[in-house]
């Protein structure tokens, strides 16, 4: 037997709260995206056997957390690496899936992810690979989370506080500039620290704020320009905890991208997913041609090359086939 997996990319707006002064730490706010997508073929081997490295680590762990013989690994498609996609996670877990789909078993994505040391700050990526959707996360006890993570499989995913189906008629136009991947591995766990150990806890208080009075309202009314506008301030807001880290509210040059993008009548909100240098804009199908202009001009304006697509949102999470 063989099975293939396909999972799209996600956006992370940012977190809830990053200060060690409230009760909980983190809270992830992001929407699952239908593409870029990763795709992962397996089928059951002696051993693991995998050309993608990243692939082959997880097949590793995957093997062994299914105490299986092993399995082949084909990485058909992958997200864009370390640009604020979610790329990490959505291969984590397809591989995993692929692997015990092809050996005729079951994993529980969410259990298994600290293994494959993922899930430890925002809960989003897991819960968009689930079910898809707008995702809000309720983050870690503090006490429990301090400055630094636990080591892999030493917590919980932070479980799903609000999950919101995305109207078909929204539309996400992304900006990928020619830049420098965004942090990862030792120089985001470093960056994370930082970031936690000075942030003021009144941001949090604001973002609260536009959660319950914009974000959440948006997305119950199907509105994308109310929406666009609260997750365009909610990104700001978590800029000002970063901004020491990445040199200013958005890393640059996304900063001036996002400028740019966002004075369009087209886009109704823009912002920096993750750590970048991927931008997000907010529009609806309507709009959709004039804000993929618009992220090309606002990249042209920037002085910089880069793709620009066009994308509607994901309500499935990921999709397991067994042939």
């Amino acid at each position: 037997m063989s099975a293939r997996v396909t999972a799209g990319g996600r956006l992370h707006f940012g977190f809830l709260n990053l200060s060690l002064a409230r009760d909980r730490l983190y809270g992830g706010v992001g929407i699952a995206l239908d593409e870029p997508r990763v795709v992962v073929e397996a089928s059951p081997a002696q051993s693991v056997e995998a050309a993608h490295p990243d692939a082959r680590e997880y097949a590793r762990t995957a093997v062994d957390l299914l105490d299986v013989p092993g399995a082949t690994v084909e990485v058909v498609e992958s997200l864009p690496r370390h640009e604020g996609l979610g790329s990490g996670t959505q291969l984590a877990l397809a591989v995993l899936e692929a692997v015990a789909a092809a050996h005729g078993e079951s994993a529980d994505p969410r259990e298994r992810a600290p293994a494959l040391g993922r899930g430890g700050r925002s809960g989003v990526g897991v819960a968009a690979f689930e079910r898809g959707g707008f995702l809000v996360d309720a983050g870690h006890p503090t006490e429990r989370f301090t400055t630094t993570r636990p080591a892999d499989g030493e917590w919980a995913v932070p479980p799903v506080m609000v999950r919101r189906p995305v109207p078909g008629t929204w539309r996400f136009v992304l900006a990928r500039p020619d830049a420098p991947a965004g942090r990862h591995d030792d120089d985001e766990e470093a960056s994370m620290r930082s970031v936690v150990e000075r942030a003021d806890p009144s941001v949090a208080e604001e973002l609260a704020d536009v959660l319950a009075g914009g974000v959440l309202p948006a997305v119950a009314t199907g509105d994308a320009r109310a929406f666009g506008s609260a997750v365009a301030r909610v990104n700001r807001l978590n800029g000002t905890w970063y901004a020491d880290e990445q040199g200013g509210v958005y890393r640059p040059p996304v900063g001036a991208v996002v400028d740019e993008l966002s004075d369009d009548p087209a886009v109704y909100g823009a912002g920096q997913s993750s750590w970048g240098p991927t931008v997000f804009g907010v529009t609806d199908r309507d709009h959709a041609g004039a804000a993929r202009t618009a992220a090309e001009e606002a990249l042209a304006g920037a002085g910089v090359d880069g793709e620009v697509r066009v994308v509607a949102a994901s309500n499935e999470g990921a999709a397991v086939e067994r042939q």
